[in-house]
C-alpha cells in the first residue's frame, strides 16, 4: 500500500486554509487540516474538510462540451474559447453589454475572481458580476 499525505492548499475560497490530501494507492481518501498553516491554525471548516470528494467524482467534468445535436460531446480547449468569443461577441452586438452577466467561483482563487470581473468590466463592457463566496 502507497500511502501519502500532500500538503496543498484549500480550494473552496480565497482564505488559504492548509490541508494535507490523504492518498492511498494514487487515489485521495480525505483530507485533514495542516496544524502548522498560520492560517487555519489546524482548523477546518465543514467545505475544507470536505474538499477531497469532488476529485474522483464520476460526475466531474474533466473536458470543454459543446452541444452538437442535442448532444453534448468533448471539444477541445481550443473549439470551446473559439466558441465562447463568438458568442459573447455576438449577444454584446446584437442585446448589448448588460445583457451578459458573470457569476464567478468559490473556488477560484482571489485572483482569478479579481480577472473575470476585470474581463467583465473591461472587454465585455458590464458590472453584472456575482460572486458565489458565502463564508
Amino acid at each position: 500500500m502507497d500511502y501519502r499525505v500532500i500538503p496543498t492548499i484549500c480550494t473552496y475560497c480565497g482564505c488559504g486554509c492548509g490541508v494535507g490530501l490523504e492518498v492511498v494507492d494514487g487515489r485521495v481518501v480525505r483530507t485533514l487540516p495542516i496544524r502548522t498553516n498560520p492560517v487555519n491554525e489546524g482548523k477546518l471548516c465543514i467545505k475544507g474538510w470536505n474538499v477531497h470528494e469532488f476529485i474522483h467524482h464520476p460526475a466531474r467534468l474533466k473536458k470543454p462540451l459543446l452541444k452538437h445535436g442535442g448532444q453534448l460531446e468533448p471539444v477541445s480547449w481550443e473549439d470551446a474559447f473559439d466558441y465562447l468569443a463568438r458568442e459573447l461577441s455576438r449577444i454584446k452586438e446584437t442585446y448589448g453589454s448588460d445583457s451578459i452577466g458573470f457569476l464567478v467561483s468559490a473556488k477560484c482563487t482571489n485572483e482569478d475572481n479579481y480577472v473575470a470581473q476585470k474581463f467583465a468590466r473591461v472587454v465585455i463592457g458590464t458590472n453584472n458580476v456575482d460572486h458565489c463566496a458565502r463564508l
